[in-house]
């Protein structure tokens, strides 16, 4: 019996792979045979004592040697905001040094890797300033913001996460010879769908854009949804492996209600 195929999941700046914890019952609840991978970066939850990066592409280049024995198996990615853009240029690279690419690129709330990075806050905004934005956009509970010592330890994560999204310069867009699939939500106030829908021209074998409820972290506040939608794309690729010239590319963009 063949192994299942496998699902990298790369988290949004400040977060761990621990962001994608119920991925792997929800999935398999919705009947898909598949093996999530979350991605823990340097610098968080147990890779703490490690140091963290600030540059996108000593990242990626640390991450294409540590994964490339999971990577040589079967696989897709899903990555979401910084996850995205790590994701993206992680594949890119594979690509350049012919090493084995995903099956399709799941990239959700970035835009398009030509235009400017979406911008959250200043790496070296005042903790108060910083912490404000995030919760704004949904990605720091409200209750944390009364907690200090908790915030002490969480911002000098999200800053070098910062710093590695400022970073996209460091990486040439190119078409990767992978379906793209893009998730983009409704009420996004940082990456619009049309930002989303600008990925098209680096899709090299077909291309999709979901919008799902939600704002900047639908990860988060929708997803259930969210999974039901990676549910059937991991369906999609378990059966069938992209021919050589790829699908036809397209544009399809609907939502889920």
């Amino acid at each position: 019996m063949n192994a299942p195929c496998r699902l990298l999941c790369f988290p949004y700046a400040g977060a761990g792979g621990s962001v994608y914890a119920r991925w792997q019952r929800g999935l398999t609840e919705r009947g898909c045979a598949v093996e999530v991978v979350p991605v823990r970066l340097p610098g968080r939850e147990s890779r703490a004592r490690e140091p963290r990066f600030t540059e996108l592409d000593a990242l990626v280049r640390a991450l294409d040697t540590e994964l490339d024995d999971v990577l040589s198996h079967p696989h897709l990615m899903y990555g979401h905001s910084m996850g995205a853009l790590v994701a993206y240029a992680l594949a890119l690279r594979r690509q350049s040094r012919g090493a084995p690419l995903p099956r399709a690129l799941l990239l959700g709330a970035h835009r398009a890797p030509h235009l400017p990075a979406p911008h959250i806050a200043e790496a070296d905004a005042p903790d108060p300033e910083l912490a404000a934005a995030l919760a704004r956009l949904g990605g720091l509970p409200p209750l944390l913001l009364d907690h200090p010592e908790w915030l002490r330890a969480l911002l000098p994560v999200v800053r070098d996460d910062l710093r590695v999204c400022a970073d996209v310069d460091s990486v040439r867009p190119d078409a990767v010879r992978v379906p793209l699939h893009l998730f983009a939500g409704e009420d996004d106030a940082l990456v619009r769908v049309a930002e989303a829908i600008a990925w098209r021209r680096f899709a090299g074998r077909g291309f999709e854009v979901r919008t799902v409820p939600g704002g900047h972290f639908f990860l988060r506040s929708h997803e259930g949804a969210v999974l039901d939608e990676v549910a059937a794309l991991v369906r999609r690729y378990d059966r069938v492996m992209p021919d050589a010239d790829g699908p036809r590319a397209a544009v399809r963009a609907w939502s889920y209600r």
